[in-house]
């Protein structure tokens, strides 16, 4: 079984079809990305398995249960959780105070031990994302790399079985994006059974993470493989060079 399946699923808007009959799968502990140029429907994509937007048609089903078009929150409980391309932190809160709100979630809150407070645990997953010294910092004082972090951080404390980021190199410097990678790295080999499916534009920093990319073209899947054989596929490399299809 896998963790996540994606079976014919479809968008529309008005007139515009954004993710058209996509199907695929994520399985545990795999790192899958989806790459496309602008408009490609891969955030549409997002949306639609964490439940803020509801398809036309099409299934979502994470560990075998039909998920489709429940609501974000009851999508979260389940065990999946997201990032979001524009950071949305509680801006006036110290960075620690963040993550501490996403672990009053009904997961993130039984999941705590008792021997562990939930400052200790919030403390431990800023750690993890390399965030300890600015935890005490107001969210509006750190950088925009440091954002994207704690929004991965706040993921986290819900305890997720299957994580979606959602563009997590957007905005960042080389140096923000070489330590971004490694947090995502060294946060898979802590919890190698975590399934995490990323959207990113910056495809030589996201080749050296997934296993498996999944590409979308005009709403509709074009191609699937592993980075290398994506970076040979003719589909893949005439929509980057901008020719028709």
């Amino acid at each position: 079984m896998h963790l996540l399946e994606v079976d014919n699923l479809t968008k529309r808007f008005g007139g515009l079809t954004a993710v058209n009959n996509v199907s695929f799968h994520v399985d545990e502990g795999e790192i899958v990305g989806i790459i496309g140029p602008n408009g490609a429907g891969k955030t549409t994509l997002f949306n639609l398995i964490s439940g803020f937007i509801k398809p036309d048609s099409g299934i979502v089903k994470f560990k075998g249960e039909d998920i489709t078009g429940l609501s974000p929150h009851k999508i979260v409980n389940k065990g999946i959780a997201r990032t979001f391309q524009v950071v949305r932190p509680f801006r006036h809160l110290p960075v620690i105070a963040n993550v501490m709100v996403a672990l009053k979630s009904p997961r993130g809150t039984k999941n705590i031990e008792w021997l562990k407070t939930m400052e200790r645990k919030a403390a431990d997953i800023l750690e993890d994302v390399g965030l300890s010294e600015v935890m005490l910092e107001p969210a509006e004082n750190v950088s925009h790399g440091d954002l994207k972090r704690l929004e991965i951080a706040k993921a986290l404390a819900t305890e997720p079985d299957l994580l979606l980021l959602d563009e997590p190199f957007g905005g960042l410097n080389p140096l923000e994006v070489n330590y971004l990678t490694k947090s995502i790295i060294r946060m898979h080999l802590d919890e190698p059974t975590r399934g995490i499916l990323i959207v990113e534009h910056k495809l030589h920093a996201l080749m050296k993470i997934v296993k498996r990319v999944i590409v979308l073209h005009q709403g509709e899947k074009i191609a699937e493989g592993t980075p290398e054989e994506i970076a040979k596929n003719q589909k893949v490399i005439e929509v980057y060079m901008g020719k028709a299809i």
